[in-house]
């Protein structure tokens, strides 16, 4: 496992994190015990960073969390976990304001949550779930985070863009009140190497790339008669317009993989290929997934060439009804 500096904080994380979405029910097939030998093993194969949140089962995934914290006290992992809008709307649209979403009294409230659930006196990263940059025109969220770090009670502070927005978090980088940005970034989704990117680097603010297989598209196994379980997320994200587009824009990278690798390998190794990217959050609920991933980082840059074709690739979507 390779390690980067986590922006400002100057944390040394793993450069391929984790991702804990799936654990909290909303995928079904979730099984407890499987994740946590999989979240064992990721810190034994050196993963020390993981990404969870209080809306990923109300808190079941950070409470799963605590039970590998407690289980490696000698290691420095490294918590991130996220606000939940007070609205519950993901994503946010333009109309929502603040108190729609994270007043002061309300961000302090599930700190606090979120601290119980982790067992933690200090949560080292935590972010706002949803956000809009109009967001900074009312300063009271940075006076609570700051408040909230002058406690001890958080070491630094994030946000989570929503899908396909970009450039809807270039400001508040720049404004210099936050330590990390969340962001969708893949093969397809390039448009964060625009304006974002550049904005962090310049800003020194760390970057967590999520969806790197854009919900599995990327990891070359589905298909356009893929079905889920009732309740899965999944069956409200893979509509027949979006299944049916993602799939065929994946089996046309398939004839660039050489041979011994795996689309789901070339998808994190365009990822690491950036330097921008502090860490990977892949999700993973299965211990084979964890060391493909995870062995992912030991094998270096694509050759620049194969980043290249890679690039021709880029998909430049629109938020829509169904991409929460």
């Amino acid at each position: 496992m390779n390690y980067r500096r986590f922006g400002r904080t100057g944390w040394m994380v793993s450069e391929i994190g984790y991702g804990m979405w799936g654990m909290g029910g909303d995928w079904k097939g979730s099984d407890d015990e499987a994740s946590l030998r999989s979240l064992y093993r990721a810190v034994e194969l050196g993963c020390n960073f993981f990404d969870t949140a209080w809306a990923y089962g109300n808190g079941h995934s950070e409470r799963l969390l605590n039970r590998i914290l407690k289980a490696y006290p000698g290691k420095r992992l490294y918590t991130a976990t996220k606000i939940p809008p007070k609205n519950r709307q993901w994503p946010s649209r333009r109309e929502f304001n603040l108190d729609d979403c994270f007043p002061p009294e309300y961000i302090d409230e599930y700190v606090h949550r979120s601290l119980e659930n982790l067992g933690l006196e200090s949560i080292n990263l935590i972010q706002f779930h949803t956000w809009e940059d109009s967001w900074l025109e009312d300063d009271r969220w940075v006076q609570k985070i700051g408040e909230l770090k002058r406690q001890g009670l958080i070491n630094a502070a994030g946000i989570s863009i929503n899908r396909w927005e970009p450039w809807n978090g270039v400001k508040t980088v720049r404004s210099g009140f936050i330590d990390a940005v969340q962001v969708i970034y893949n093969i397809f989704d390039q448009a964060p190497e625009d304006e974002l990117f550049p904005a962090c680097q310049e800003l020194d603010i760390a970057v967590i790339a999520r969806v790197p297989f854009d919900e599995g598209s990327l990891a070359g196994t589905l298909t356009k008669d893929s079905t889920w379980p009732e309740g899965d997320w999944r069956n409200t994200y893979f509509v027949p317009e979006n299944l049916e587009a993602s799939v065929e824009r994946a089996d046309r990278l398939k004839p660039l993989i050489p041979e011994g690798m795996t689309m789901a390998e070339i998808a994190l190794r365009f990822i690491l290929n950036n330097p921008a990217v502090s860490t990977i959050i892949p999700g993973m609920r299965k211990i084979k997934h964890v060391e493909s991933n995870h062995a992912a980082s030991d094998k270096g840059p694509l050759s620049p060439e194969l980043v290249t074709r890679l690039r021709a690739h880029r998909w430049d979507r629109r938020p829509t009804k169904w991409s929460q």
